[in-house]
């Protein structure tokens, strides 16, 4: 991901994220939305099956973000990173929400 101190915009990574919500829940303007559901893993050798959430939309909503990186920084599994792009200006504010998919272009 990005190494330099500039900050861009904030980028996905679908596959680390695991939908623990912390990035939800830290968030001071609540631009932050994700929904999951809980899918059972059976493992040889277990007992009994274990639940897992898994990631069925995220979206930041960068008309409310203030861009303090709390999100960033509290994400226990790197599914969140900084980017150097600046290129979504618009003059339609429902524009400035984006979606799993742009935010994971982002982080390519």
């Amino acid at each position: 991901m990005s190494t330099s101190r500039e900050r861009g915009v904030i980028a996905l990574v679908p596959d680390s994220c695991t939908s623990c919500m912390i990035c939800v829940q830290e968030c001071p303007t609540w631009c932050i939305t994700l929904e999951s559901h809980t899918e059972q893993i059976s493992e040889e050798g277990a007992r009994r099956p274990r639940s897992v959430s898994v990631l069925d939309s995220f979206a930041i909503d960068f008309g409310l973000c203030m861009y303090c990186g709390i999100c960033v920084d509290v994400c226990p599994f790197d599914a969140l990173a900084w980017m150097p792009e600046h290129d979504y200006a618009t003059h339609d504010r429902g524009a400035l929400v984006h979606d799993t998919s742009r935010l994971a272009s982002w982080g390519e």
